[in-house]
């Protein structure tokens, strides 16, 4: 009895230890614990930008109140806090299929941007407001974490080019021109065989001039590789794709981006944020991923069911996930698709771009929540990061295309 007694004070002296060398937080096993401290210490002291996060349409299913721990997603309060995170954007999402029925596409945008207005104003100590790079800067050093919104799908401009303005004196500040399907806008990397404009339409040309007017930085996630090409030639101001991957490890799949595009993207000026679901990751994982829809879609269509969370369909795919083990990513994975954009594309062209709570159980190992941030330095440390490079990849490189956006849009004032 005596000698478990002294295995388990032992164990928690060693877990004590841990935690002092880091910071606080235990260190994950494997990780050399000094430079998991250095890792947490960078982590804490430098703007983390996320370019995507799911939490309005999350919300909208199942409210939460992520002021406080809110564990059926991904992203609350006290765990973006424990790993530095201090600007998510919101994805303000709007699903293709209410694009066949007039105004329902803005009316979405509408409804979450309040909703996530009355979270913000309900927690001024906590979450604030960010319209500019440097509103972000200050609520950093309030301690406040920034929520800037980014639209999701360009559909909510419904066919009027004065709705861009509409929705920026809302709070938008990026758009990803659309989603799965084609839009008024430009053609999608999802819609393959709708490819109707050759990339922008002769509206979306108009739309890319009025972002850039006003300071909405482009968003070239989920486009057609065309459109990509267009918006990187026609844009005036540097684009981003907010939650994409390296194409290299996914190939033919067009919803990554390939090399020749990491290089357009670099002339421009532009950042890819790299998207942590494996998905997007690994060839084999996007190969499961896209078999579990398929089978998803089949079973709905065969006993015509339109409920995705109807109970027989999470019975069914409970069943299907038993016996099709998904091959999850690791955070390491992340940082391969970071070292492949550095090679091609440069240091200054990329960063972070999770879509938490939008990739489903999808997640890599070590990057599960918004308090993981930390592994990701970690392993670029031990992958020989220098410290400023790190800073670039975590916040600043998207924060300069931020600038570069509000500047040309001041001197057209």
């Amino acid at each position: 009895m005596r000698f478990i007694v002294a295995i388990l004070l032992l164990t928690v002296a060693l877990t004590a230890c841990n935690e002092l060398k880091s910071g606080g937080a235990s260190v994950p096993a494997g990780y050399d614990s000094d430079i998991y401290k250095h890792a947490r210490e960078l982590a804490e002291s430098n703007i983390i930008l996320d370019g995507h996060v799911d939490v309005p349409y999350r919300l909208l299913g199942k409210m939460e109140d992520v002021s406080r721990s809110a564990p059926e997603g991904e992203f609350d309060f006290p765990r973006a806090k424990a790993g530095g995170l201090d600007a998510p954007f919101m994805s303000i999402y709007i699903p293709a299929e209410l694009q066949q029925t007039p105004g329902a596409s803005k009316a979405k945008a509408e409804e979450l941007i309040a909703m996530m207005d009355s979270i913000i104003a309900a927690n001024p100590d906590r979450f604030a407001t960010a319209d500019t790079p440097a509103e972000v800067l200050a609520n950093f050093e309030k301690g406040r974490i920034s929520l800037p919104y980014g639209m999701e799908n360009g559909s909510a401009m419904e066919d009027d080019l004065s709705n861009v303005e509409y929705f920026f004196n809302k709070g938008i500040r990026y758009v990803t021109l659309t989603h799965g399907k084609r839009n008024l806008i430009c053609d999608s990397s999802y819609d393959t065989e709708n490819q109707t404009w050759n990339g922008l339409s002769p509206f979306g040309w108009k739309v890319v001039s009025e972002m850039n007017r006003l300071g909405i930085m482009v968003d070239i996630s989920h486009v057609s590789d065309s459109t990509f090409y267009q918006v990187c030639r026609k844009s005036k101001v540097p684009v981003i794709c907010s939650h994409s991957g390296a194409r290299k490890f996914t190939p033919g799949w067009e919803r990554n981006v390939d090399d020749n595009m990491l290089k357009a993207l670099a002339q421009n000026g532009g950042v890819i944020q790299i998207n942590f679901g494996s998905d997007f990751l690994l060839q084999k994982a996007n190969e499961s991923g896209i078999k579990k829809w398929t089978h998803l879609r089949e079973f709905m269509a065969s006993n015509k069911i339109e409920n995705r969370h109807d109970p027989r369909v999470e019975a069914e795919m409970d069943a299907y996930k038993s016996k099709h083990p998904y091959p999850y990513a690791t955070v390491e994975t992340v940082v391969d698709h970071i070292d492949h954009v550095v090679r091609v594309a440069g240091i200054d062209h990329v960063g972070l771009g999770s879509d938490f709570d939008g990739v489903g159980d999808s997640l890599p190992t070590g990057l599960k929540s918004v308090a993981d941030y930390p592994n990701i330095v970690y392993h670029m440390l031990q992958r020989g990061y220098s410290e400023q490079d790190i800073k670039k990849v975590l916040g600043q490189n998207v924060l300069r295309v931020w600038q570069a956006a509000t500047d040309y849009a001041d001197k057209q004032k």
